[in-house]
Formats: C-alpha cells, structure tokens, sequence
C-alpha cells in the first residue's frame, strides 16, 4: 500500500511540476484554419501551422536581464537605424526600468530589438495570423469572433489608457492557455507590416485610404471587423524602429521549447 502511495506522490508532484513550467513558459497550439480580416470579401481561409507561443508578454524584468547581456541594445547605446528617441523612453537609465513594475510588460521597444530578444531566447516574433489565430480565442471557444461580449471587451479596453502599468496574468486565461492577447498591450508581429486594408477589405466598396491608426474603421460592418480593423490599421502605421508606450511583444517557436 505504501509503495503505491508513494509512487502516487511522484506522479502529482511531477505533473505539478509540468504544470507550473508550461504555465511559466509557452502554450501547444494546435494547428488550424480561419479566415482573417483582410480575407473576409473571398472568404479564404488561412491555414496556421502547430506551433508554441509564450503564455505571456515578455516583462521588464525579463528584457533587463536581455539588454545586461547585450549591451548594444540597452537606450543609450542602440543605433538610430534600430529604434527611435521613444526606446525604452520610461526607464530611468540603462539598467534601470524606474518606476515601472518588474512583471508588467516592456513596451517601447522597437521591432528589431523584440526580435533581437526572441532569437536570443531561441525562439522569434509570431506571424500575424498567428498572433490573430490565438487572439480569436475567449475561456471556452478557439474562435470567440461572432460573440458580442468578446468583442465589447476587446474594444472597451481600446478605451482605456496606461494598461500598459498593469502586471501580466491579470486578464482572461483564453482556450489556449494564454493570457493577455487583449487588455493589456498591443504586440509586434514579425510581419506586422504585410498587409494594407482597403475598403474591400473591410467589405465595403469604398476607396477611402485614411487608414493611419485605423480612421477608417468607422466603415467596418460589425464588432468583429472593427476590433481586428483597429489592430490590422495600428500595425500597418508602423516602421520598424518605432517604439511606442502600449507595444509591447511575446515570442513563438516552430518546434518544442526546452522547459
């Protein structure tokens, strides 16, 4: 009796251990289709690949320990070409993210850093239907985008300002196991600039090209479009070396990360 009480033990503490090392690292998603925003007038769906993507967005604390180790990206030694004035424009100094809070998200960071610290991790930025793919998702459904409710929330927080000083972890855990795709900041894609809305993308029939930020999105048909519209037209309004106080990033891997 002892002898399966023990091995009962091990096997709780080791799944408890899987659990808190995936819960710390990066969520399985599994492969499959949807039709994005920017295909919604030929209904084409995009078929996303299995891959892993981090459960959160990476942290000051975490992107501290990444600029120590190379210093060419720490805001007074970065190159021009790389990011703007505005890198990491909140932090004190260096080596020191002032008054910010160690688990709240780095933001200001330009695209070439965040993928600078990817790579450094041994993973890189996920591709924008990737990042759509886990973001379509609520608690229960893979693909939430027809609910109402969802879609509120998503657009409530557009409305609110400085969720950027919250701490990862504090919004909706989705389908997935991932937290924070909505709520907290907006996140660079790998290829975040490859796609430029239109009026037929928006299934209309107008040519109305003001799309800096989204300022056409006015014209999306419903909820679903105009959430996804904003994030389609805010990405498509940046360059590379931009850094803004609510973009922030997390990384994917293609294979299986070492816990």
């Amino acid at each position: 009796m002892k002898k399966y009480i023990f091995i009962l033990t091990i096997l709780f503490f080791s799944a408890l251990s899987v659990m808190k090392a995936q819960e710390k690292g990066m969520a399985f998603i599994k492969e499959g289709s949807f039709v994005p925003l920017y295909g919604a007038v030929s209904k084409n769906h995009v078929t996303v690949k299995s891959f892993y993507i981090d459960i959160y967005p990476v942290t000051n604390s975490e992107f501290l320990e990444f600029v120590k180790k190379n210093p060419s990206y720490q805001k007074s030694k970065i190159k021009g070409i790389f990011a703007d004035k505005s890198y990491l424009a909140y932090w004190s100094t260096d080596l020191d993210f002032g008054n910010a809070k160690p688990k709240s998200p780095v933001t200001g960071v330009s695209w070439f850093a965040a993928k600078k610290y990817c790579e450094c991790q041994g993973k890189r930025l996920p591709t924008m239907d990737e990042w759509e793919y886990v973001a379509m998702a609520d608690t229960k459904k893979i693909d939430a985008r027809t609910k109402k409710e969802f879609n509120e929330y998503i657009l409530s927080w557009y409305e609110k300002s400085k969720t950027y000083e919250n701490e990862i972890g504090k919004t909706f855990k989705n389908y997935w196991g991932v937290y924070d795709m909505h709520g907290l900041v907006w996140e660079w894609t790998s290829d975040f600039n490859s796609i430029f809305l239109s009026g037929e993308s928006r299934k209309d029939k107008s040519s109305d090209k003001n799309l800096f930020c989204g300022g056409a999105s006015v014209n999306a048909s419903d909820l679903m479009d105009y959430a996804a519209f904003m994030r389609y037209a805010f990405r498509g309004s940046l360059k590379a070396q931009y850094s803004t106080r609510n973009l922030g990033f997390r990384c994917a891997s293609t294979t299986k990360p070492k816990i």
